[in-house]
């Protein structure tokens, strides 16, 4: 049978076209204590969902989540060591959310951070080896692996945009000696392989400009910061950009239309007022 060329690339060309994927965005934002991390998710499409594994990570967005800008589920912020529930609980909502069509009805999912919620998924390594509350061994560190590449693998299939908000690690090449600064994971090996998964990976940054404090993106990789991007090739970003999500998708020619926010305080308020 002879291949018909033109009806193949036509079939494949309209695939990629209707693929929820061709469509969102994802992306790693790491950086150090107070460089607008959680803050830059109120530049994403609404509404906004974050599982927060930050113990109080949520506060500097509260105005946000009580407007219904951004809903946050922070019980995952709360766990022992010792007596690990946090990451299999959070498992468990997370796929029962994606059964039930949850995520159709958000712009914008975050983890915040992959490295406490990396250090939760250790922590049930752990209790299963009999060593709750401890230190990890070498052989500890691949089944976290498996854990977090499967969990991340059907997070970027999800029908929103994905952000997995990270702390930022010291790392030392031993090959050339060189220092890198990029995404904290549990884990060397995490370190290298999970920002391999996503499109983007952005250090989030600050600088000082008299009196003021910009914060700004690294779209590109430095000799010392790791970051990458591939929305913003052939120019589309410049290598240090605001903190804006929807300005980046806009450069990049991806929508930035919200989805309808979830303010019921605000309605129940103008029914009252109507009455």
């Amino acid at each position: 049978m002879a291949l018909d060329i033109q009806k193949e690339v036509s079939e494949l060309q309209q695939m990629y076209a209707e693929s929820v994927n061709s469509k969102t965005f994802n992306a790693i934002v790491y950086g150090g204590f107070g460089t607008g991390k959680t803050s830059l998710l109120k530049t994403c499409r609404l509404p906004v969902y974050i599982d927060s594994f930050d113990p109080g990570g949520t506060k500097s967005i509260r105005g946000d989540i009580d407007a219904g800008r951004i809903v946050a589920d922070t019980r995952w912020e709360v766990e022992d060591p010792k007596a690990p529930t946090a990451f299999e609980k959070w498992d468990q909502v997370y796929h029962k959310r994606k059964r039930e069509g949850f995520f159709n009805h958000f712009g914008t999912y975050a983890l915040d951070s992959a490295t406490t919620w990396s250090d939760a998924a250790m922590n049930v390594i752990l209790k299963k080896a009999g060593r709750a509350g401890g230190h990890p061994f070498q052989n500890d560190y691949s089944p976290v692996m498996a854990m977090l590449g499967t969990a991340i693998r059907d997070m970027l299939t999800l029908p929103c945009d994905v952000i997995l908000i990270c702390h930022d690690d010291i790392d030392k090449d031993e090959g050339s000696g060189r220092m890198f600064i990029g995404p904290l994971f549990t884990g060397k090996t995490h370190r290298i392989k999970m920002p391999l998964l996503f499109d983007e990976v952005y250090c989030a940054m600050t600088k000082e400009t008299s009196g003021s404090v910009n914060y700004q993106l690294l779209t590109r990789a430095t000799g010392l910061y790791k970051a990458r991007t591939r929305l913003g090739s052939d120019g589309r970003f410049q290598m240090y950009e605001d903190q804006n999500i929807k300005a980046l998708l806009t450069k990049a020619g991806y929508p930035t239309d919200d989805k309808p926010l979830f303010n019921q305080n605000n309605q129940d308020k103008k029914e009252q007022a109507t009455q």
